[in-house]
């Protein structure tokens, strides 16, 4: 019974990641507008996110553009646009996986063998999801932390953590629980 639980446990954990992993995907707010110093211009905030970047004036107005060219992008960018691509695939296979997994367990008890390829399978999925969604958050903090506390970079020019990179930490958190659980059995 406790195996269920948990089974159930780690689908409904790998489900909210990879929700997380669309939502931090598509989201524009990587990058969020800082007020330090003398800007104090807070009519306007920016977002600047892996497609679009959008200007909030007032929270009443919303204005997003996407980018013009792919070809114009700084490669970083390119690079965490295909993780994301990639780990939002990933995240909706293993699912499907865990999914199939998770109803061969309880239908069948003769053959425990293909039940566990494929937990096995779909927790080495979501792992992997969970690494693939790490890589592009944590950098992108990384650099925007590193900006910040930059004195060459101009004060227009500073971002702080935007609501995306935490809903996608919080995605490879859930998402390698999810994988932990599964390849735990």
């Amino acid at each position: 019974m406790a195996c269920c639980v948990l089974q159930i446990t780690g689908l409904i954990f790998g489900g909210i990641g990879m929700v997380g992993t669309l939502a931090t995907t598509v989201m524009p707010q990587w990058r969020v507008s800082a007020y330090v110093d003398g800007n104090i211009v807070v009519f306007e905030t920016i977002w600047e996110g892996l497609w679009m970047d959008c200007i909030s004036q007032l929270g009443i107005r919303l204005q997003c553009k996407f980018y013009d060219s792919v070809l114009a992008l700084p490669p970083p960018l390119e690079t965490f646009r295909a993780l994301m691509c990639i780990a939002v695939i990933l995240s909706i296979i293993s699912f499907l996986m865990a999914i199939v997994g998770v109803k061969y367990t309880h239908r069948t008890k003769e053959d425990p063998q293909g039940t566990s390829i494929f937990i096995l399978a779909a927790g080495v999925a979501f792992l992997l999801t969970g690494i693939l969604v790490l890589i592009p958050v944590s950098w992108t903090g990384g650099s925007i932390i590193r900006d910040f506390y930059d004195p060459k970079v101009p004060v227009p020019l500073k971002r702080e953590l935007g609501a995306a990179l935490y809903v996608g930490w919080m995605s490879t958190a859930l998402l390698i629980t999810a994988g932990a659980t599964y390849c735990s059995f």
